[in-house]
């Protein structure tokens, strides 16, 4: 499965410990293109429909619904826990994910 950058994919987040988002969820992958080609693990962010609106959160609409990136649990999971791909970022929102990541970053 070809894996790209900003793409939204439904990934299998069990088993997680303590306040870990679980479940099977929608999720950003923010790991490069080049990583994605040669890995088996991608760098991802998951999606919730629930929650308070947070500096490290990036709110938008994706398949008709509104909901967060919630940038503040990434994590990297192995390629074989994504279960489908259910689309890409629109690019106003790839612009505001990027924003607020270098603003939680970088000094």
């Amino acid at each position: 499965m070809v894996i790209r950058q900003y793409e939204v994919h439904l990934i299998s987040l069990d088993p997680t410990v303590g306040h870990e988002i679980k479940k099977t969820r929608p999720c950003v992958v923010l790991s490069p293109d080049e990583m994605n080609e040669n890995l088996q693990t991608v760098i991802i962010a998951p999606m919730t429909r629930k929650s308070r609106k947070y500096p490290t959160r990036v709110e938008l609409q994706f398949s008709g619904k509104r909901g967060f990136i919630v940038l503040d649990q990434i994590r990297t999971d192995d390629r074989a826990r994504l279960v489908k791909r259910l689309g890409k970022l629109p690019g106003t929102t790839i612009k505001h994910v990027k924003t607020t990541l270098e603003e939680m970053l970088i000094d």
